[in-house]
């Protein structure tokens, strides 16, 4: 019923084999689920920049809309100043 030196050298062997093998597997484990994380940060970072850009161009055409009311701002104060004309008739 007793071990030997050489089957208590093999058990230790084996137990320590045992726990880094299960060490690894669970490394593995993590490795996959950054990769799901990595994954889905990328996603999210194209989609800020999609965002951002449609936000840049928004601003670019709310700028232009702006300077073209400017533009026609003094026009209309132009208008509204001079003299009303009579109907014919």
């Amino acid at each position: 019923m007793f071990l030997t030196k050489q089957q208590l050298v093999t058990a230790r062997t084996l137990g320590v084999a045992m726990v880094v093998s299960m060490g690894l597997a669970s490394c593995a484990t993590y490795k996959d689920e950054f990769a799901g994380i990595n994954s889905r940060l990328d996603q999210l970072d194209t989609r800020v920049q999609g965002a951002a850009q449609s936000a840049e161009s928004a601003n670019q055409s709310a700028q232009q809309a702006n300077q073209r009311l400017d533009q026609i701002e003094g026009r209309v104060q132009q208008l509204e100043r001079a003299p009303r004309r009579t109907p014919r008739g």
